[in-house]
């Protein structure tokens, strides 16, 4: 088996940490490189950095920001938000990051998967996905544009396109869980998993140790993204890989 990761996820606007719930309710957390730094210390495997309203405010992504992170970092960083264009990858690429994340651009252009792939490397591209289960259909749905948009795409036939178009890994968020700290969203995590065979990123909804041990048990999932749990010292990224390592759960 795989060693698992654990990362931490950095919602940013405005130039700062916030966390809300269901992508709602944003509270200000603290400083994003101050924080990316104490992660990388307490032992994460990859920092994510998500510029939340990039894209709904149709502006770039946060340069200055990223350079200056990426030079205090031991660990990949991962960037996502206002990138649009094969362009803005080799910007962000030159300010350090070592993966970008698309979302809404890989809806809109599917293509660009593609492309990124091939010039960059299919290890450079991560497609985020923000999903909600249809209640009437009873089927997980894409969200774009922060989740403020359904596109009513089918979440794993867009999964699998991802991966054949080149995509290397798969950010998955259950927008039902987002912030709720009830746990992660099993079923339509594994729904992925199975339908794939990249890796899969879980995320939304870790309010405890337990859900992390959990997500890994019940799925094929390859990493944990966390925020909460860390962003309110609830736990420390060393308290969580010990206690995996209990439940023999092999991590970084």
């Amino acid at each position: 088996m795989l060693k698992k990761r654990i990362i931490p996820c950095l919602d940013i606007k405005d130039g700062k940490v916030v966390k809300g719930i269901h992508f709602n309710g944003l509270k200000e957390v603290g400083d994003p490189v101050e924080l990316a730094r104490h992660y990388d210390e307490q032992g994460a495997d990859e920092i994510v950095f998500l510029d939340i309203t990039a894209t709904y405010e149709n502006r770039d992504t946060m340069y200055a920001l990223v350079e200056e992170a990426a030079g205090s970092l031991s660990i990949p960083l991962a960037i996502g938000g206002g990138v649009r264009h094969l362009d803005d990858f080799r910007k962000v690429l030159l300010c350090g990051a070592d993966k970008i994340s698309i979302n809404s651009a890989a809806i809109r252009e599917p293509e660009l998967i593609n492309q990124a792939a091939r010039e960059f490397g299919s290890q450079c591209v991560v497609v985020a996905i923000d999903a909600k289960k249809n209640k009437q259909t009873n089927r997980f749905e894409v969200y774009i544009k922060g989740g403020r948009e359904n596109t009513g795409i089918d979440l794993v036939a867009w999964a699998k396109e991802c991966q054949q178009r080149g995509a290397g890994e798969i950010l998955l968020t259950s927008m039902d869980k987002d912030g709720t700290q009830s746990g992660y969203d099993i079923e339509m995590l594994q729904a992925v998993c199975v339908a794939t065979s990249i890796p899969v990123i879980a995320s939304g909804g870790c309010g405890e140790v337990d859900d992390i041990i959990e997500v890994f048990k019940k799925t094929d999932c390859d990493a944990a993204l966390v925020a909460s749990l860390f962003h309110y010292g609830i736990s420390t990224i060393s308290e969580v890989k010990e206690r995996l390592k209990e439940n023999n759960i092999p991590v970084r």
